[in-house]
């Protein structure tokens, strides 16, 4: 488990903002579960998604610029949820869906990002802290999982839960920084 609990450039949990949140989540809670669902929902509904609020400007990859600017595609927010759960030593690893992007540029598929959360009562348990709208509503209810997206057809769940995110979404984030740059440049994965 040592490996979903590392820090790296983009899960910096010790920058001092991602820490002193992280430290707050934690207050009062008694089980991993309450932590993890705290950090969920901190993420889920306080950090907008970038796909969500169009101001075109931000693109944001590290926890701590996440947090500073409140926003994130999907793939960021999972790096910040995991940033500030690996802070409270509850180790958290990244999985990816291949959905179908067609809401932002028709018929382009593209990944999306969600994290798995080691509970000691239930064991990896998925989440997706993309953040609710119309249509859209994740959940924390261990051992239950309700994702943002149902799996329609020619979309799939990728193998696996990486330590890190994978090196197609870190390019991307890192590189288109704009809105539309971001819409028209989505990583993805044949599979």
């Amino acid at each position: 488990m040592k490996a979903y609990l590392q820090e790296s450039e983009l899960i910096n949990f010790s920058n001092p903002e991602v820490h002193a949140l992280a430290l707050k989540l934690a207050e009062g809670t008694t089980t991993d579960v309450e932590c993890a669902k705290n950090c969920f929902l901190y993420v889920r509904d306080k950090i907008n998604h970038s796909g969500d609020v169009v101001d075109g400007k931000t693109t944001t990859f590290r926890a701590s610029d996440v947090l500073k600017h409140k926003t994130g595609w999907c793939y960021a927010k999972s790096i910040l949820l995991a940033a500030l759960l690996r802070a409270n030593n509850i180790p958290t690893g990244f999985c990816y869906q291949r959905l179908s992007c067609s809401e932002y540029v028709k018929d382009v598929y593209c990944l999306h990002g969600l994290n798995a959360i080691y509970l000691k009562e239930f064991g990896w348990y998925r989440v997706d802290a993309r953040g609710n709208k119309e249509g859209v509503n994740a959940e924390f209810n261990p051992p239950y999982e309700k994702l943002a997206f149902e799996l329609q057809e020619h979309e799939s769940d990728l193998d696996g839960i990486l330590e890190n995110p994978l090196e197609e979404v870190i390019y991307a984030l890192k590189r288109f920084t704009t809105y539309d740059e971001m819409i028209h440049n989505f990583p993805d994965i044949k599979v």
